[in-house]
């Protein structure tokens, strides 16, 4: 059974991947760590946990875990997962996985050293949903590709959460715009080459609230808008000459719509409907990085990948402060 410790009491990590971690056949939860050593241990006891420690730098250097998860504040992600490389742990780290792509290649040259595996926690890749997508489309389900069109948006106006913190690498494209692009890629296999954008700024955060991006591929475009304050919404949809596949809830199946995708005929008189009842993404996640970690070989989203979906949310930002294209 693969050991996991958890880097702080983080609400992601209280209700959804310890209850994966708890829940997954081939890992256990050894281990939480607060700088709060009275939380750590509520939470260690509600998850049947032997171990709670007072530091992160106390379960890092501990042999009661084999590998971490990291969902500290966004700011402290390549800090603290480089860190946990060092003392030899697997480390699964919370998306985005930084603020710029630059800041990946340290720990690239960390993880080959160590020798230890180092992965971004997108779960959207662990989903079969999206096999399926990417599937229907490499097979000329909807013929050729000319168009995809996303939407993420929720709204938050706390400014004791990070995603409103500067500081902390709060805003809406880091948190929820990387999702658009990373599911594009994902499904094409392809990078876009270039991008335009609007972005708009909370003048009392200092962090972006609203963005509206357009992607060229070269052979179709990607169009997503995500906001941190518009009214909760997630689609994803690819469109093609003959059809299109729609997928409801992309992000957070089962929170924002139901596990479906639907594929559309060229004339939308006809509609298929595949459904993934009682799919736990981050269950899938957990385990498949703990099989790649012990050496099965199991895909898993890559530092290499990040790197990648990295570079065009960097472009993004440089877009926004600009009129036309911005290269990739």
């Amino acid at each position: 059974m693969f050991r996991w410790g958890v880097l702080s009491t983080a609400r992601i990590a209280r209700e959804q991947m310890l209850p994966a971690i708890a829940d997954a056949d081939n890992g256990v939860v050894a281990a939480i760590a607060s700088r709060d050593a009275g939380k750590a241990r509520a939470l260690a006891d509600r998850f049947g946990a032997p171990h709670a420690f007072g530091s992160y730098e106390e379960l890092l250097a501990s042999d009661v875990v084999d590998g971490v998860y990291i969902p500290l504040p966004t700011a402290q992600h390549v800090e603290w997962a480089a860190k946990a490389a060092e003392a030899g742990k697997h480390v699964l780290v919370e998306k985005p996985l930084a603020l710029k792509a630059g800041d990946i290649a340290p720990l690239i040259e960390i993880r080959d050293r160590a020798k230890v595996l180092v992965s971004e926690a997108f779960m959207l890749f662990y989903h079969p949903q999206w096999h399926k997508v990417r599937e229907l489309v490499a097979n000329g389900a909807i013929g050729r590709l000319r168009h995809v069109q996303g939407a993420f948006s929720y709204f938050n106006v706390d400014p004791a959460n990070m995603r409103n913190q500067l500081a902390l690498g709060g805003g809406a494209l880091p948190d929820i715009g990387v999702y658009p692009t990373v599911a594009t890629r994902l499904v094409t296999g392809k990078e876009p080459r270039r991008v335009q954008a609007t972005i708009e700024w909370d003048k009392a955060f200092g962090t972006d609230i609203y963005s509206s991006v357009k992607a060229d591929f070269g052979d179709f475009e990607l169009s997503f808008y995500c906001s941190t304050q518009m009214a909760q919404r997630q689609s994803m949809v690819f469109h093609g000459e003959t059809g299109f596949i729609e997928v409801h809830a992309p992000f957070n199946a089962g929170d924002y719509d139901h596990h479906r995708i639907e594929l559309h005929n060229q004339k939308h008189t006809e509609a298929t409907v595949l459904r993934f009842p009682g799919t736990r993404q981050y269950r899938l996640q957990v385990e498949a990085f703990a099989r790649a970690a012990q050496g099965g070989g199991e895909p898993v989203f890559t530092l290499e990948n990040s790197v990648l979906n990295q570079k065009v949310i960097d472009a993004i930002y440089r877009a926004g402060a600009q009129e036309g294209w911005e290269e990739v």
